[in-house]
């Protein structure tokens, strides 16, 4: 089972470790700016690196607009430009003021500034690669680091292991799921093939049972029979049964990782009630109120 650094990668920002701080004047200047956002200087730089990334998001966001892309076309180019440029230089300072510039480069957010920089330079060879650049958004991870909301992530520990020890249960389920599925697009098929077009084949009606069973419901494709109908109002009950399973699995591995975490439970029973399952450091029993401490 990989450890909680393992699941949250470099604790979102390794590459500001004390052992990757350069040792040259210069290089440790432009290293408090871009890297020590608890400085005054490196704050203001995280938080105007921070509000250039979402107003670039706003724009790619607004560019995909026909209507406004070809009315605004030359000013997207040219704040295109602008960002590309933006990044790249802060890319670049990012590398040059590190001592070890590969471990930043290797790390989660070396990656990602990599990625944020890497599709303006592609669209200049493939033009169709430009909204790409909405990976950039994954830039705003640096938020937790700018307003100290690192502290947070400890809340999804519990979280990201549960999923990672129902990982094989969620998996089967699936399976199950897929399979069931399956049988019931074809059984529909041959209760509805011959009267309804919308299963006209068996990948058809498929596709039906699994919109259908995930309480979807697009409602492009409907039963017409009566057994049809009678099947279909079957498949909906069981897919809100179907839903329950995955979130159980997941609570359930939660509840017993965070017992193992906090609540260490030991065994021996109360004299006066004799109920057992009390916390370790528990002074009174929690059923009566019998005072155990000493016992």
């Amino acid at each position: 089972m990989p450890s909680y650094f393992d699941i949250v990668p470099d604790r979102l920002d390794a590459n500001t470790s004390e052992n990757n701080k350069p040792d040259i004047a210069w290089k440790r200047a432009i290293y408090s700016v871009v890297f020590e956002s608890h400085t005054p200087v490196g704050k203001i730089f995280d938080v105007v690196l921070f509000l250039l990334i979402l107003s670039n998001i706003f724009f790619l966001m607004l560019e995909s607009v026909s209507a406004v892309s070809l009315i605004y076309h030359s000013w997207f180019r040219a704040l295109d430009f602008f960002y590309m440029i933006i990044f790249t230089v802060e890319y670049v300072l990012r590398i040059i003021c590190v001592k070890s510039p590969k471990k930043y480069i290797t790390s989660t957010y070396g990656i990602i500034d990599f990625l944020a920089i890497f599709p303006s330079y592609l669209e200049l060879v493939l033009p169709r690669m430009h909204m790409l650049m909405m990976i950039r958004s994954f830039r705003l991870l640096r938020a937790f680091r700018i307003f100290r909301m690192v502290k947070f992530l400890d809340e999804s520990r519990l979280l990201v292991v549960a999923l990672l020890r129902s990982f094989h249960k969620i998996i089967i389920f699936l399976f199950f799921v897929l399979l069931l599925t399956v049988f019931m697009g074809s059984f529909m098929y041959v209760l509805e093939y011959d009267k309804n077009p919308g299963f006209s084949n068996i990948p058809q009606s498929v596709y039906w049972a699994i919109v259908t069973i995930t309480t979807v419901g697009y409602g492009d494709v409907a039963p017409v029979t009566a057994g049809g109908k009678i099947m279909a109002s079957f498949i909906m009950v069981l897919g809100y049964a179907i839903i329950a399973v995955p979130t159980g699995i997941i609570t359930a591995s939660a509840m017993r990782r965070g017992g193992d975490d906090t609540i260490k439970k030991v065994e021996f029973k109360c004299p006066s009630c004799g109920k057992g399952g009390h916390a370790k450091d528990a002074d009174y029993c929690k059923y009566c109120g019998h005072k155990i401490a000493e016992e």
